[in-house]
């Protein structure tokens, strides 16, 4: 999905590199997720209860916001 692309590599460009290891372990389990689901969380219609998880997807929001 070309959504997917264009969020997760923003924040791969703006942000990964300067994550901490937990939130990169964060961003590995995101990618392990089906597209459908990835998205939802994305784009805000879901959220995670694993607040690790919800970290980082709030990080990669606000990546896509700046």
């Amino acid at each position: 999905m070309r959504e997917l692309d264009e969020l997760l590599g923003n924040y791969l460009q703006a942000g990964y590199g300067r994550a901490s290891k937990s939130e990169k372990a964060a961003f590995r389990e995101l990618l392990v997720l089906p597209d459908p689901e990835l998205i939802g969380y994305l784009l805000g219609s879901q959220s995670h209860d694993d607040p690790d998880l919800a970290d980082a997807i709030e990080k990669i929001r606000r990546r896509t916001q700046t």
